[in-house]
């Protein structure tokens, strides 16, 4: 036998119901974007398509025998193993890792100074001059990469003709093709920073060399930092200058040999030894300048979806 309700518990149950419509009425209605299965789909499609051939290639840099389509067995032949054929015993592949290593490091040391040094200058001037040189760094984004190489190939064989085609001149065109990337964002942080913290040091009695090492260096740093991953990363796989700019086998990249020893799909598993030494030096690179770069940024907001953009180079 149920007790009957009292009349303040049939108020309350009264005044339930349209406090629970309320509730049902505000509550967010399923949004049909949120599962979007097809997007979902489509992207992973796009990630197998594109990444399941580089798998395929490194795997077939690990085959025993010369076949880049039959399966013979895992060895490690291509890379150090063969005395003949291998990265390692090869000449001219032995030759493309130890110029592209070169020229990666010869460009990023240059480079970065003369970015950094841009970034100041262009951020203390004021007037149509500082506003010209701005809109220059961000021009050599929109020239044409092909159009610059061969501008820098006649540079160097008839305006410059004692320094010729070879790694010199490869180093002097990735450099003055790279070194917008630090100059913009050098800048950026710059302009992010403000001019507060180099004002109040002055203030509290620095002088302008320990406002530079004590104050801007430390807060710099990690734009410096992702200036040399991305200008360093550039230089490995970048084809188009050194593929003009280079005389002989001495001074050709990895990306320029593979280019010249695959073309009609005959390169051998050597060439996937080598395309693999060149993805992971890319990969290694990039897993460095994240983890540098968070680790510099720490206790900054926003520091792992900066460090991700910064990286990627968004800023561009």
């Amino acid at each position: 036998m149920t007790a009957a309700k009292t009349p303040a518990a049939v108020g309350q149950d009264a005044g339930a119901a349209p406090a629970r419509e309320r509730v049902r009425r505000l509550r967010p209605r399923r949004n049909p974007w949120r599962h979007p299965w097809f997007l979902e789909g489509f992207t992973w499609l796009y990630l197998v398509w594109s990444l399941v051939p580089v798998a395929l290639a490194v795997l077939f840099s690990f085959n025993n025998g010369r076949s880049q389509s039959v399966w013979q067995g895992f060895s490690w032949r291509w890379y150090f193993a063969d005395p003949v054929n291998s990265v390692l015993h090869d000449p001219n592949l032995h030759a493309a890792v130890v110029q592209t290593i070169r020229l990666s490091v010869y460009v990023t040391l240059v480079t970065v100074p003369l970015g950094v040094a841009f970034a100041l200058g262009i951020n203390r001037w004021r007037g149509k001059t500082a506003s010209s040189a701005n809109f220059l760094m961000i021009l050599s984004f929109v020239i044409p990469e092909l159009i610059f190489g061969v501008a820098m190939f006649f540079v160097f064989t008839k305006l410059f003709k004692p320094i010729g085609l070879g790694t010199l001149a490869e180093v002097l065109a990735l450099v003055s093709w790279n070194v917008s990337w630090p100059a913009l964002i050098v800048q950026a942080r710059l302009v992010t920073l403000g001019r507060q913290y180099e004002e109040a040091a002055a203030d509290l009695g620095a002088a302008p060399w320990q406002v530079i090492y004590r104050v801007l260096w430390p807060l710099l740093r990690p734009a410096i930092f992702a200036s040399a991953v991305l200008v360093f990363s550039g230089v490995i796989d970048d084809f188009v200058l050194v593929d003009l700019l280079s005389s002989n086998s001495g001074n050709t990249p990895m990306s320029v040999y593979i280019y010249s020893q695959q073309r009609g799909g005959n390169g051998g598993p050597a060439l996937n030894a080598l395309g693999t030494i060149m993805l992971v030096m890319s990969f290694v690179i990039a897993i460095i300048g994240y983890i540098g770069y968070r680790f510099m940024t720490r206790g900054e907001r926003g520091g792992r979806i900066e460090a991700l953009t910064t990286i990627v180079g968004s800023e561009g």
